[in-house]
């Protein structure tokens, strides 16, 4: 029995056990039915971080974007969810700008949180300590690692004076913070975004086109001394709602790329969506939120399932309690969420090409067997096929796994993926 289908077993007891009480009843039908949801994604920042301005860039409607800091969550207000479909590089999701800030009570992110499968935490470029990503963890589950949130370095078009290249050295940063603490011990990974860069792109018009596309127009030694400050290039009411929108980083950016040879407003969108860092983000949410959703919803389900069972609770509840203890202490698709993003984000390394084959055994690249065990398309392999695979997969990293050489964060990964290569061998007996 997966994560998942212990996650519904115990909901589903719990609603036997809880059925004379009308409250946790409702909560444990939304639960379960928040189990067939797409993964539901907090956006939560510290102060002036651009929380706004990320989730009207994933909704595409500039209207929701805010003051830096500002959130589209009014405080007391029952959470409004977008659902997010068909943007670019992202997967599905339900979004929400929570309006978490790192002096909330502890109440307030807990309410939050509970009601989300994964976080996106934004980074200020001066971060030296993710307060409210820490205190979000610690509303979840303290003893164990995190394994559903993703931060963001966002503004990072700020960086570097905001020269074409910010992003080149907004994404060093990022990699660095990723396998540093105290960020890398919060989070899955790290992404460089330009935030009101992606909006702009994502909402781009036809008449900022044409604007662009003339300045782009204009001889650069004329454009260039008007881009070093905001204050020169926005005299003009014109060009000021220009700067508003793009920034002078992404006006730079647009004017460079449509001299260098884009002309199409759709191409341009695209290629500022990637530059900024959206897309990137986009892929990261698939490989760590949606790849892994049914992990990440129960993990959801279970940790609501300890709050319940810790606010009322009854003598038939026992055995519940246990057993749930058991499950988050024991569940290893946590330990394989945690080795996929060692790895990806470097935090990990495997000679050769054993960390590409780790990555894909534990899930990275697909849950199914074929895909974990790289045997043609899912649904076409055999039985037979499988079990030989997987049974090779398991004597090899044994083998590996007692090499006396190793680094203790290698023999840590070789172990995770020994008891991985034991569950496909058991699974598909």
């Amino acid at each position: 029995m997966n994560l998942a289908e212990r996650a519904w077993s115990l909901l589903s007891r719990a609603q036997e056990v809880y059925a004379d009480n009308p409250r946790a009843s409702h909560w444990l039908r939304r639960h379960l039915a928040r189990l067939g949801e797409p993964v539901r994604v907090v956006v939560a920042g510290q102060e002036g971080a651009g929380t706004s301005t990320l989730a009207a860039a994933l909704a595409g409607e500039p209207g929701h974007s805010g003051h830096a800091g500002h959130s589209g969550h009014a405080r007391g207000a029952p959470p409004a969810w977008r659902h997010i479909r068909g943007v670019r590089t992202w997967p599905e999701l339900l979004v929400l700008d929570a309006g978490l800030r790192p002096q909330d009570p502890p109440a307030r992110v807990a309410e939050l949180i509970g009601e989300a499968d994964a976080v996106l935490y934004l980074l200020g470029r001066n971060n030296s300590e993710p307060a409210l990503l820490r205190a979000v963890h610690d509303q979840a589950v303290p003893r164990l690692a995190p394994v559903n949130a993703i931060a963001v370095l966002a503004r990072a078009d700020e960086l570097a004076g905001g020269r074409v290249d910010a992003l080149t050295s907004a994404r060093q940063v990022a990699r660095r913070w990723a396998r540093q603490a105290p960020v890398a011990e919060l989070c899955q990974d790290v992404v460089a975004v330009a935030g009101l860069l992606a909006l702009a792109a994502r909402t781009l018009r036809g008449d900022e086109f044409e604007l662009l596309a003339a300045l782009a127009a204009v001889p650069k030694a004329e454009l260039d001394p008007l881009l070093l400050s905001a204050d020169r290039f926005g005299a003009e009411p014109q060009r000021a709602e220009l700067l508003a929108r793009f920034g002078l980083f992404g006006i730079r950016l647009a004017t460079t790329l449509l001299r260098n040879g884009t002309r199409e407003p759709t191409a341009l969108a695209a290629e500022l969506c990637r530059r900024s860092g959206f897309d990137a983000l986009g892929e990261a949410v698939s490989a760590y939120f949606t790849a892994r959703a049914p992990v990440l919803k129960a993990r959801s389900a279970l940790l609501g399932l300890g709050v319940l069972l810790r606010r009322e609770p009854r003598p038939p509840a026992a055995p519940l309690a246990a057993e749930l203890e058991r499950t988050l202490t024991g569940a290893h698709e946590f330990a394989e969420l945690r080795l996929f993003s060692a790895l990806r984000t470097g935090r990990v390394s495997l000679p050769g090409d054993l960390g590409e084959e780790a990555a894909r055994l534990v899930g990275g690249y697909g849950e199914a067997f074929e895909a974990r065990l790289a045997v043609t398309a899912e649904g076409t392999a055999s039985e037979p096929d499988l079990r030989q695979a997987a049974a090779g997969a398991l004597r090899d990293w044994r083998a590996y796994a007692e090499n006396p050489v190793l680094s203790s964060s290698e023999r840590l990964a070789a172990a995770t993926v020994v008891r991985t290569c034991e569950g496909l061998v058991t699974g598909l007996l």
